[in-house]
């Protein structure tokens, strides 16, 4: 991954936060690995650029990085230090200024120490050092169905462990998971970290998402849009029959409410059909010889009113 997210996304450190989402977006939908099997260079790409965007896109996080707090991996960096901090610090024996009889006595030192020795074993263990792990980042693609339904998957980790996270019906292209405790082990006793899981939802052939609702093109027959009829639909929570209603014009949109993503209050988004009429893929001569004599009886022109 490279060390700079900001270019693996193509943009500069002024971009907008709309103009970040649109980039990360651009390059999901051209080098996602669904769309380029088999096309290393493009899962690299796809991958540097979910991660530049797992971390550019929280404000508080992209801060971070830009003040040079945190690597592009989202690691906490080594804050600098400079002789000057401990030059000038108050109390350093060796500040500019100061005297030999300010310097402490070299057999006090030893006496401390000595008296420090003879504490018992278990008088120093209570002042043990104690502290909490560090937290974790992951990215991780989930199947469209999955974000849809919700549903669980495992994951492994750096180290070779198994992580289970669970995803929750509804999730969102871009939304993160808390996973208490499931990041690095603390230090002397103390509490492991968490585990923060990015998601990206991987594209569906048949959906696209809008919000809490699904969009989805449904192809009809000719004799379907003129006669209407029922036809069976796959949706994401299983296949439906759905009546086309006579005379359906490609464009059309049919709505059927209630079978979209789940919203977090309990309710539910819309799955909108648009009707898309697909003409068969071999003439006959009955059909054409019918739509001839009907052309001369029942001219319609659908474009009438368009001409400037």
């Amino acid at each position: 991954m490279t060390s700079d997210p900001y270019a693996a996304l193509g943009v500069t450190r002024s971009a907008s936060d709309a103009e970040i989402k649109k980039a990360y977006r651009k390059i999901a939908r051209s080098a996602h690995p669904d769309l380029n099997p088999d096309d290393k260079t493009a899962e690299a790409r796809f991958k540097a650029a979910s991660a530049a965007y797992d971390l550019l896109k929280d404000p508080e996080t992209r801060a971070r990085f830009d003040r040079g707090e945190i690597d592009a991996s989202g690691a906490e960096r080594a804050p600098r230090t400079y002789y000057r901090n401990y030059a000038e610090a108050p109390g350093n024996p060796y500040r500019g200024g100061q005297r030999a009889e300010d310097f402490p006595d070299v057999s006090d030192i030893f006496a401390e120490f000595l008296r420090q020795q003879g504490q018992t074993g278990s008088a120093r263990s209570s002042q043990g050092f104690r502290a909490g792990g560090a937290d974790m980042r992951y990215t991780m693609e989930v199947p469209f169905l999955d974000a849809v339904n919700g549903g669980s998957t495992r994951i492994t980790l750096p180290d070779g462990s198994m992580l289970d996270v669970k995803i929750p019906a509804g999730t969102a292209d871009g939304q993160t998971l808390r996973l208490r405790g499931k990041g690095a082990p603390g230090l002397g006793g103390g509490p492991a970290g968490d585990a923060y899981v990015t998601l990206t939802v991987r594209p569906h052939p048949l959906y696209r998402r809008d919000g809490n609702d699904i969009l989805m093109s449904l192809p009809i027959t000719i004799d379907e849009a003129v006669l209407g009829g029922k036809v069976e639909v796959p949706t994401p929570g299983g296949a439906v029959s759905v009546t086309i209603p006579t005379g359906a014009s490609s464009g059309q949109t049919l709505r059927l409410r209630g079978r979209g993503v789940k919203s977090a209050g309990g309710g539910a988004g819309d799955l909108k059909l648009e009707l898309r009429i697909v003409a068969p893929p071999k003439v006959d001569e009955a059909l054409a010889e019918f739509l001839r004599d009907w052309r001369k009886t029942h001219a319609h022109d659908p474009r009438k009113g368009m001409r400037t």
